[in-house]
């Protein structure tokens, strides 16, 4: 990944051809599209294929069944979305970071005969915003409404504005509609969610935006375990914000998933290591990766982002938990923090290298719109813009306290450029001698290997590229569990795998 290479399918949107006269529209024809959003050119090419949108197979799955519905996902690299047949109803998913390109996309299909519904979180958080690109929008849960929307744009009757409640029972949606998946385009197609919500409210993090009441819901162990099984993979990913906020539940959900022999990697906050036989239990039930956002290595930045942690200099005892259960664990850091000096990027990189994490995510803080972030800096005047295109945590946004923009920036590459060099990388390789090489296999593919991911995304191979070296690591890892029952103290091993949480 020397000098950054990032080719233009990675960087720019697919042209939409103004050309193009479709004719009539197919009635009771639902296009459901996620738009392109530009690579991060500092890290990996392989997280943008890790698994598809759950958000729009699920509102595929409340589809009624006279309608015709179709997934297309840009970051695909499979050129613009299809108009053959030209499409009744277009839902399109808006983030921050790509709201233009879906204000683009709404245009195009508008001036051409379809009706635009907008939901995802940019439009709870800036709906006056939104509003006038789209012919109606969703505000909150948008499985709850789907169906509503569509018998209107049946009867003619569209409205606007579409409420829907997170506070209904999770256990009442149904299964998302992976069926309507390109399944080579990505490393799974089992993106699960087992919980909604978080017991955090991280004041820079999207689930403090106001206006946003997601209480911690949960499904039934049994539809996930179902919902796993049913597709066929050996590996999911939990898209859950922390799979752990209730220990009870993930202790029942690890237990449950443990007779199927697969693996799966998740999101928790560290505080799931305050039970040592919790984690014993994920381990046990497959679980080769864990995503944690330890944020900072400040207790003074932790604390005043309001997040629920242990202090940080337990971190590495906790780290060492789940490396003696066979569990990687993929870092999460947020550069940029009111505490944070010009020695942040040299520390961070020193301690993720000292303590063997198999894999780090940096972000820079990024005040998104509705959080508390955002009011705190636009108060104190230190937004530099307003350009939400570039609000995708690798751009610098708003001016630091203790450094310049450009030193925060400038940082953030160079923490990127030594946890992906070749040195970092031999630094943090498992004590066991038998995950040396799979750990280096793992890491060398996703890490260093951005021209080959692009191969496999451009040609959707993906999948099958991948699909044997996860079937291995999932027989490895049957066996270590195996192991692993049989003793009542974990020795300090480590079951290397081919991918990890979130990557």
């Amino acid at each position: 990944m020397s000098d950054y290479w990032s080719p233009r399918a990675m960087r720019s949107a697919p042209r939409l051809d103004e050309s193009v006269r479709p004719g009539a529209v197919r009635p009771r024809y639902a296009l459901l599209i996620n738009p392109f959003y530009p690579k991060d050119p500092h890290a990996s090419f392989g997280k943008h294929v890790l698994t598809p949108s759950l958000a729009l197979t699920s509102i595929a799955a409340s589809t009624p069944a006279e309608w015709q519905v179709r997934y297309w996902d840009e970051n695909l690299l499979q050129g613009p979305p299809p108009w053959k047949p030209f499409p009744q109803v277009v839902g399109i998913t808006v983030h921050l970071t790509f709201a233009e390109r879906a204000y683009a996309l709404a245009r195009w299909y508008r001036q051409r005969g379809a009706r635009v519904i907008f939901g995802g979180l940019h439009v709870l958080s800036c709906p006056d915003e939104v509003r006038p690109h789209a012919d109606a929008i969703v505000i909150g849960e948008g499985v709850q409404v789907w169906e509503r929307i569509l018998r209107d744009v049946e009867a003619g009757a569209l409205e606007p504005l579409y409420h829907g409640d997170y506070r209904r029972p999770y256990r009442d949606d149904p299964p998302p509609r992976r069926d309507l998946l390109p399944r080579d385009s990505f490393l799974t197609t089992t993106s699960l969610i087992a919980t909604r919500g978080c017991h955090n409210r991280c004041g820079f993090c999207y689930l403090a935006t106001e206006g946003l009441h997601m209480p911690y819901l949960l499904r039934d162990v049994e539809q996930i375990v179902d919902e796993f099984r049913a597709d066929g993979q050996p590996y999911a990913v939990f898209i859950d914000n922390n799979l752990g906020s209730r220990p009870e539940y993930l202790r029942r959900l690890c237990r449950a998933l443990r007779p199927l022999e697969k693996i799966w990697s998740a999101a928790v906050s560290l505080d799931v290591t305050d039970d040592p036989s919790l984690v014993r239990e994920m381990a046990l039930a497959g679980c080769t990766g864990v995503f944690v956002g330890f944020e900072s290595l400040q207790n003074d930045n932790i604390v005043e982002s309001r997040k629920k942690s242990p202090r940080t200099e337990d971190y590495a005892e906790r780290v060492e938990l789940f490396h003696r259960h066979g569990i990687q664990v993929n870092g999460s850091f947020v550069l940029g923090f009111d505490h944070d000096r010009p020695d942040v990027f040299e520390q961070t990189a020193r301690w993720i290298e000292v303590n063997r994490l198999e894999c780090a995510t940096f972000h820079i803080l990024t005040p998104y719109p509705g959080t508390p972030l955002f009011a705190k800096m636009e108060a104190e005047g230190r937004l530099l813009h307003k350009n939400w295109a570039l609000y995708d945590t690798g751009h610098v946004v708003f001016r630091p306290r203790h450094m310049t923009p450009e030193q925060l920036a400038q940082g953030y590459a160079w923490c990127y450029r030594r946890l992906f060099s070749h040195g970092s990388i031999w630094r943090r390789r498992p004590h066991d001698l038998r995950a040396v090489l799979p750990y280096l296999a793992m890491s060398y593919l996703y890490k260093k290997s951005n021209r080959f991911w692009y191969l496999l995304i451009r040609q959707r191979l993906t999948a099958t590229v991948w699909w044997s070296l996860v079937e291995w690591t999932r027989r490895r890892h049957v066996c270590f569990r195996r192991r692993l029952a049989e003793e009542t103290e974990p020795k300090a091993r480590s079951c290397a795998v081919v991918v990890s949480a979130g990557v």
